[in-house]
């Protein structure tokens, strides 16, 4: 079970709740939104601002991403944008996971926009 905890759950030290999301969010420079869900999932509800790379396609577009901002990795529950967050701290970038993912967001009652 830890194998698996420490896959998917992310670390303390690269993962946000949402609320500590919409914190930095909120911020003068705030972190880039990546949502690596598919984008079917993405129409249905995304946090507003985010660019969509789904997870299969993640690797071959990271040059796509900014190399200067912290990227925060957003799926529906957390499970992809942990996988998504390692993928891209270990390629260089700096990245966060949204624990509990959109999920969590809706909780929380943060805005979600709808469509492309």
């Amino acid at each position: 079970m830890n194998l698996f905890k420490s896959l998917f759950s992310g670390t303390a030290a690269n993962t946000l709740t949402a609320s500590e999301a919409k914190a930095r969010l909120d911020e003068k420079a705030p972190l880039y939104i990546l949502d690596v869900r598919e984008p079917e999932e993405f129409r249905g509800g995304h946090i507003p601002g985010a660019k969509l790379i789904p997870i299969g396609e993640l690797g071959r577009r990271m040059a796509e991403l900014p190399t200067d901002r912290e990227i925060l990795c957003v799926c529906q529950s957390g499970s992809r944008s942990s996988i998504a967050t390692r993928q891209l701290t270990n390629a260089g970038y700096t990245a966060l996971n949204l624990r509990a993912g959109m999920i969590g967001w809706q909780m929380a009652g943060f805005k979600v926009k709808r469509g492309a």
